[in-house]
């Protein structure tokens, strides 16, 4: 990494950091030559997977400028089924990212000031400071109505901002019914 970067500064480059499934708990980092090393996925097929990442992330990158967004890092999750490598799992969502936004950054940044964001981070740091760190035997502490309503109102300013259309909100009830009415007729389509 270059000298002198502060906290929030973007890398010349974006850089790659891969991570691999374990058998329980959280994801684990591991480097490009463990991957190669342990047989995980072949050279030329890891070499693709970076290809893939990179390109992704420059199209999420430009989706995101033109919004007043700047897509600072996410996740990309692939799989493989005879030979032919998928992306899986969300990708470009709160959940798999961090968005600053533009309008502002460079004020914050001179001044030192963190970044105004959307992600997910917020209600991690939330967790974390009610005792929460997902291990195992903690409990998810209650979340106020309250608390739920910013979670919500914040993953809709999300959708709104890198959508740019507006939010329609369905009424609680009957949200399960909607749910496996959508899974059935996405399954219906593949």
């Amino acid at each position: 990494m270059p000298e002198g970067l502060k906290e929030n500064d973007p890398f010349p480059e974006p850089i790659i950091t891969p991570s691999t499934k374990a058998p329980a708990g959280h994801d684990l980092d591991i480097s490009r030559e463990e991957i190669i090393a342990q047989e995980i996925v072949p050279e030329d097929q890891y070499k693709q997977l970076e290809t893939y990442t990179r390109k992704l992330f420059a199209f999420g990158t430009k989706f995101a400028r033109e919004r007043g967004l700047i897509l600072v890092d996410t996740k990309y999750e692939f799989g493989e089924i005879n030979g032919e490598i998928f992306l899986i799992d969300e990708i470009h969502t709160p959940d798999s990212s961090r968005y600053f936004f533009m309008d502002g950054y460079e004020s914050r940044q001179q001044k030192g000031e963190p970044q105004k964001q959307l992600s997910k981070e917020f209600v991690r740091e939330w967790l974390i400071t009610h005792n929460f760190m997902g291990k195992e035997g903690q409990q998810v502490p209650k979340m106020s109505d309250a608390w739920i309503n910013t979670i919500s109102e914040r993953y809709i300013e999300l959708y709104e901002g890198i959508t740019g259309k507006k939010f329609k909100k369905f009424p609680a009830e009957n949200a399960l019914k909607r749910i496996e009415g959508n899974v059935l007729k996405a399954l219906k389509i593949l």
